[in-house]
């Protein structure tokens, strides 16, 4: 039997609430978010677990939580219960993205960059705001050599390493789901992303961008105040 790999299933779950929701009587709806604070808790204690609203901010999704864990079934397992609460009549789910972790060859290939940590373990900040969003690059960037596509991602990550307010996580998903990699980036400072995004767009590695969208913006909440939020 192979040993485990160490490595991490990384979820972005989006949900939305139906217009149903909002015509629960307050005490209907209280008793249902104090049924998902517990099960947070529960999950909390099994996996890494972060919770975010987008209430207000993206038209089409109302939260989200990003759940990590070693173990697929542990998001099989908390959706199932999710549903069970008494909300599963009341939401939907608009997005949910799979992806898990790897060491990145343009890091660990270049001596210039430096290497926070092993690439294998995300390790959230919780800082006040999560950037989301899938990644895909166009066929002609794997048909490049290796050493053109260093030299491109080398000025990428380097662009990167000039905002410190902005933390990167990057995920994989080859084979698992429709994108390629899922990238979110936490930071206490959007208009710090903001800058950084506009740089890295006249940079050449943009060029072989195929798709980065939806992008959406979260704001972290602590689940234990669910009932003042929603």
């Amino acid at each position: 039997m192979r040993k485990p790999s160490g490595r991490q299933y990384i979820n972005y779950s989006f949900y939305k609430f139906l217009p149903g929701w909002y015509s629960l009587k307050k005490k209907d709806k209280q008793s249902i978010l104090g049924k998902i604070e517990k099960l947070f808790l529960k999950y909390d204690k099994k996996i890494i677990l972060n919770f975010y609203s987008t209430f207000g901010v993206r038209a089409e999704t109302d939260f989200m939580f990003w759940r990590i864990s070693e173990r697929l079934e542990d998001f099989e397992e908390m959706t199932s219960e999710l549903m069970n609460t008494g909300v599963g009549s009341f939401i939907e789910n608009k997005y949910s993205f799979l992806s898990m972790t790897k060491h990145s060859q343009y890091v660990s290939r270049n001596k210039n960059i430096k290497q926070e940590g092993t690439r294998i373990k995300i390790a959230p900040k919780r800082r006040k705001y999560l950037i989301v969003y899938p990644f895909v690059k166009k066929v002609e960037w794997y048909l490049l050599s290796q050493k053109k596509r260093q030299e491109m991602m080398t000025e990428h990550i380097g662009t990167g390493h000039k905002y410190p307010s902005v933390s990167i996580n990057t995920s994989y998903s080859f084979g698992i789901d429709d994108q390629e990699q899922m990238v979110s980036f936490e930071t206490d400072y959007p208009e710090d992303f903001l800058d950084l995004v506009e740089e890295m767009r006249s940079q050449k590695a943009r060029a072989y961008t195929e798709r980065d969208v939806p992008i959406i913006t979260c704001i972290y909440k602590d689940f234990k105040n669910l009932k003042k939020i929603f």
